[in-house]
């Protein structure tokens, strides 16, 4: 049986009636436009409030940013963690961008649905990206080194949060080496302490300070 937003609820219980049905309608939005333009893996639609939201939502369990933070999305792909993130936090701005323009279409297209209105997204390379964020999201996008290259110019210095602005990472698997020239300042959660799923058994949560 696929999973339901309700198991969204069960981590995050204050949410608000529309925060709630806005999650629910995530379903058969992706449904549809996966049905058009391949965002998710057809096999993996099923596992969409587990694999994709849900994950998108685990910097929540690291810091509550404080409305007005901004943050931007980098090769957001169907969404993600940005749309997840932009219901949690209605009161912070996300900027979300990709590459491949039919995937900021789905993006666009999902967010008015909802009615998000603190989600703007752009069909841009991050080497074309001028604005300056709070922090940066990105959810497996690339090496953090060639990554933290690309974005460090995105970071504004004055914090906003209870911790420093930078960036903030979702990542899997044995990240000894690559986050060895990071080592001093990088911090690395265990998602797996938050989520019972076994999908997240492998699965990190990684905070990078820009000073």
């Amino acid at each position: 049986m696929p999973a339901t937003a309700d198991i969204l609820f069960k981590y995050f219980p204050s949410l608000s009636e529309t925060q709630k049905e806005q999650f629910r309608r995530l379903d058969a939005l992706y449904r549809e436009w996966n049905a058009q333009i391949n965002v998710i893996s057809r096999k993996d639609i099923d596992n969409l409030y587990v694999h994709h939201v849900l994950h998108s939502l685990a910097p929540a369990n690291v810091v509550s940013f404080r409305p007005g933070t901004s943050l931007l999305d980098v090769g957001t792909g169907g969404g993600f963690p940005g749309i997840p993130l932009a219901i949690l936090f209605p009161e912070c701005s996300f900027q979300l961008i990709d590459s491949i323009g039919k995937k900021i279409k789905v993006v666009t297209a999902v967010s008015e649905s909802i009615g998000l209105t603190n989600v703007t997204a752009a069909h841009r390379n991050v080497v074309e990206e001028k604005g300056k964020y709070d922090f940066v999201l990105s959810r497996g996008v690339m090496n953090t080194g060639e990554f933290i290259k690309l974005v460090r110019k995105n970071v504004k210095r004055e914090p906003h949060n209870s911790i420093p602005n930078g960036l903030l990472m979702l990542k899997g698997g044995d990240l000894s080496g690559e986050l060895a020239p990071f080592r001093r300042e990088a911090l690395t959660w265990d998602i797996s302490d938050y989520f019972e799923d076994e999908f997240f058994e492998k699965k990190k949560l990684v905070f990078i300070p820009v000073h």
